[in-house]
């Protein structure tokens, strides 16, 4: 009978996380940039006295899904889309190098380039600063050029493109790291500017997955509570003898 009580449980449990991350796949869809989050099965014994000779599966997130998101054309000279597998560098509030998909940028009241959440963007030789009324263009090679008033556009640097040769390590903030520390910048990087690369995210597969994940739930309670109704009817028929 505990047998089928911690079969139960651990498979219960395995569904709550997957339902965690198909959810929160769900509620980045129309997030640009988003990569979906990826949850893989994995076999772990149970370990106390005795021999362990009883192996559940639980359920963790083993990555995300690097397939590309639809891109999108904006006209906006701010916006820039990284093509193939490369991704933009910018500096996390920890002060860290990070990677991101997001290339819907923005000029903050200093002149600093930063990305749609105040993060500045990291350039080949740090943080990009633009003259103030500037006009400003990103080539294809992630040069940032400025131009003011007539004047003929001056570059003032270049986006720091990187692509790694493993997959990144998404944080807790949402952005992405190498395992091994910052990467190195990819002179071959191209992006598309005056464009948006929206999520990878599936809406339908996700909302077929969370009413699956629901209903393989329900099931696994309704096993629970067919485990404590043999349980009781064995109690009574034992206090009957």
């Amino acid at each position: 009978m505990d047998r089928m009580i911690y079969l139960s449980m651990a498979a219960a449990k395995a569904t709550m996380h997957r339902q965690e991350v198909v959810s929160h796949n769900l509620a980045n869809a129309s997030t640009n940039g988003f990569r979906a989050e990826l949850a893989a099965f994995r076999a772990v014994p149970v370990r106390g006295d005795g021999a362990s000779t009883r192996v559940y599966a639980l359920e963790s997130t083993v990555g995300y899904s690097n397939a590309p998101g639809v891109v999108q054309t904006t006209g906006r000279p701010l916006d820039v889309a990284v093509k193939g597998n490369s991704w933009l560098a910018v500096q996390a509030l920890d002060g860290t190098e990070a990677y991101t998909r997001a290339g819907a940028l923005e000029v903050n009241a200093e002149g600093l380039l930063t990305d749609v959440q105040g993060r500045p963007v990291v350039g080949d030789g740090g943080p990009l600063t633009l003259p103030a009324n500037a006009t400003v263009e990103v080539a294809a090679d992630g040069t940032v050029s400025a131009k003011v008033g007539r004047e003929r556009p001056q570059p003032v640097g270049r986006l720091k493109l990187v692509t790694p040769e493993a997959p990144l390590q998404r944080g807790t903030d949402g952005l992405f790291r190498a395992a091994e520390g910052d990467l190195a910048g990819d002179p071959a990087a191209r992006l598309q500017s005056g464009a948006l690369e929206g999520s990878n995210v599936n809406a339908i597969e996700s909302m077929v997955a969370m009413i699956a994940a629901a209903r393989q739930f329900e099931q696994q309670m309704k096993a629970l509570q067919t485990a404590e109704q043999k349980e009781q009817s064995a109690t009574k028929l034992l206090t009957q003898q």
